[in-house]
């Protein structure tokens, strides 16, 4: 993660100029340079791929877009989550959807997972905090090179995804590292272990090498 020390924009400003990057978000006003490496994009699309069997077998009015802000009234902040679904059937009521792909309500947001890179601070505090007060009612964070403190994943550091579920305006957090299966509250039939998506981050070798 880079930051740019220049001069504070708006959130109108930075849709106009970085609105189209995937490599950039806004906080407080900051410009922030996202830097993902090649296994954190395999995890995201692991993810990504899973979610959307799951929204078939569902047959709900889900998505995921391919690029997507996340707009805290209020504030100079635009966060572009690593993986966000939304509710095609809330977007009527986003005000700037049909002229920029810009979310503004947690009602729209059914779960949102961050990747973790260089940047676990945001992740694990930043945005956590965030998106809570937005009202997203499930975030998760997935670490799965362990790399954040170890007041969020433990000791010893191991990789670890965090399943925060929204209560009232709070998350109750759940650690899962290993084989511990993942219970979500938006997919409760899904059938995907910690380890499973730990592992989709890793290289692999090619069947001409096996």
């Amino acid at each position: 993660m880079v930051q740019f020390a220049t001069k504070l924009l708006s959130v109108d400003e930075f849709i106009t100029h970085y609105g189209d990057s995937t490599r950039h978000e806004l906080i407080d006003g900051e410009l922030v340079e996202m830097e993902p490496t090649g296994p954190h994009e395999q995890v995201s699309a692991f993810i990504g791929r899973k979610l959307n069997v799951e929204i078939d077998r569902q047959d709900v009015s889900y998505f995921i877009p391919h690029q997507c802000l996340i707009k805290l009234l209020g504030t100079n902040t635009a966060f572009r989550p690593d993986i966000v679904v939304l509710d095609q059937m809330e977007l009527i009521n986003e005000p700037l959807w049909q002229q920029e792909p810009v979310i503004t309500s947690g009602k729209s947001i059914k779960l949102i997972a961050e990747v973790v890179s260089t940047n676990w601070q945001n992740d694990y505090a930043r945005k956590a905090e965030d998106y809570a007060l937005l009202g997203v009612a499930e975030y998760w964070i997935v670490d799965y090179l362990g790399i954040g403190g170890r007041e969020y994943i433990g000791k010893p550091k191991q990789p670890t995804m965090t399943i925060c579920k929204l209560v009232e305006d709070e998350y109750h957090k759940q650690l899962l590292q290993n084989y511990d299966q993942l219970v979500s509250s938006v997919f409760p039939n899904l059938q995907l272990t910690a380890q499973q998506i730990f592992a989709s981050g890793a290289l692999t070798e090619s069947r001409e090498n096996l």
